[in-house]
């Protein structure tokens, strides 16, 4: 009987050496931040900042991986088949969460996802070459029914601004030859190469702007950039428009408990860090949001019924 004991203790000790538990520390291995845009975008910045934060709180490596392509939607496509155990992390524009839903066949949904906080709104708006020979998005389509037989040359990062520059071309009478981004950096070198006369970019565009190789030519969110404060927004020039890249921690649907209680906790200490504010709001020059889960999911539900609403108008 002894010997049986011996023996049916030592096999249930050798399947649990065997089988890892979630009963393990989190987490116990490297943690992998997704990002939707290429290295140097401002995302991407953001991403990276955000990972050597998390690393110090959380004691484990946090890798970078870039997953570019329709402005979120592929990346977002591979976090929702990802394992929810925590080790896989998006940080991320909500559009491809919100807005690209509404506009287009995807695999996922926006309930396949838990939102663990927001951490910052992009400050974007359109560009051109510092050269062209207009100051605003108006007079850059009234440049393009006189001299350029009505076409406008334009690259877009998502469904959201692309859609808005149609319905603003629509409007003044134009047609767009349109041209799909891979993230900020692509954007800068098509206008400043020449290739396309307007585009739209995040923060990214500030650094230019003052390099003197790229000029803003319409704020794209409700209020115009206090740093160029000069430039009049979309609907300060006659269109009912705003386009916003609010970015956010995104886990797949059912993230274990542990390791989300541990990410809600690190975010939180982020939240109330004056260096990690001063990261975000001076360094990557984007605009402060609330963080914690509750904003992030309210956010996204209010976000999904306005563009759904504006689908069924379209």
């Amino acid at each position: 009987m002894r010997k049986l004991i011996s023996i049916g203790l030592g096999l249930v000790l050798a399947v649990m050496l065997a089988v890892p538990s979630f009963a393990e520390e989190y987490p116990n291995r490297p943690i992998t931040f997704m990002t939707m845009t290429q290295p140097g975008a401002q995302i991407d910045r953001l991403t990276r900042g955000l990972s050597q934060r998390f690393n110090k709180i959380l004691g484990q490596p946090i890798n970078v991986k870039n997953v570019t392509g329709s402005h979120g939607t592929v990346m977002a496509t591979e976090l929702s088949r990802s394992k929810p155990d925590g080790y896989t992390i998006g940080v991320t524009s909500l559009t491809a969460y919100t807005y690209a839903l509404h506009h287009g066949k995807l695999t996922y949904k926006t309930d396949d996802f838990d939102y663990l906080t927001l951490v910052a709104l992009n400050s974007s708006g359109f560009i051109s070459k510092a050269d062209a020979p207009w100051k605003t998005l108006k007079e850059a389509f009234a440049w393009a029914k006189k001299n350029n037989n009505s076409t406008l040359n334009a690259m877009f990062h998502g469904a959201d601004d692309r859609d808005a520059l149609m319905r603003m071309a629509k409007k003044e009478g134009v047609r767009l030859a349109l041209v799909p981004s891979k993230g900020g950096p692509s954007v800068i070198k098509a206008v400043t190469g020449g290739h396309v006369q307007v585009g739209y970019v995040g923060a990214i565009l500030y650094k230019h702007v003052e390099a003197g190789t790229i000029k803003l030519i319409a704020a794209a969110l409700g209020e115009r950039l206090p740093p160029i404060p000069n430039v009049p927004t979309l609907k300060e020039q006659g269109y009912d428009e705003q386009v916003e890249m609010i970015v956010a921690l995104v886990a797949p649907k059912g993230i274990d408990k542990r390791a989300k209680a541990k990410l809600l906790a690190a975010a939180d200490k982020l939240a109330n860090d004056s260096e990690t504010k001063t990261f975000i709001t001076k360094n990557l020059l984007m605009r402060p949001v609330k963080w914690g889960e509750g904003h992030a999911d309210q956010t996204v539900k209010d976000l999904y019924k306005t563009f759904g609403e504006q689908a069924k108008n379209k």
